[in-house]
């Protein structure tokens, strides 16, 4: 069974940074997509950067671009969201998610996966 579990959330002053880590366990090849989400309260999910397994591909939104850069670690089986340059609208509760068999922006721009994790809250205020 495929495990998310996320932590690195916290409360950062606008242009700080933070880092988000998603350990994964349960794949069973790299035939998959994962990726980081986030909801702020009223808003619906949105697909932040995601990456395929097999290749690399990254895909970001580009509210991001050029701020956040998902990254993995192969021999933690941990996926990484670094946040750079923090602005009070990236506040949200941000999921880690994954599903097989999609790409990169596809994963990303659905937000609908088959894989979960419980979310950790990242705010952004002075």
């Amino acid at each position: 069974q495929v495990q998310l579990v996320e932590s690195g959330g916290g409360l950062v002053q606008p242009g700080g940074s933070l880092r988000l880590s998603c350990a994964t366990s349960g794949f069973i090849s790299d035939y998959y997509a994962i990726g980081w989400f986030r909801q702020a309260p009223g808003k619906e999910r949105e697909g932040v950067s995601c990456r395929r397994a097999s290749d690399g591909t990254t895909y970001y939104a580009d509210s991001v671009k050029g701020r956040f850069t998902i990254s993995k670690d192969y021999n933690k089986n941990t996926v990484y969201l670094q946040m750079n340059s923090l602005k009070p609208e990236d506040t949200a509760t941000y999921y880690c998610g994954a599903s097989w068999s999609r790409s990169a922006e596809r994963l990303c721009a659905d937000a609908n996966n088959d894989y979960w994790g419980q979310g950790t809250q990242v705010t952004i205020s002075s």
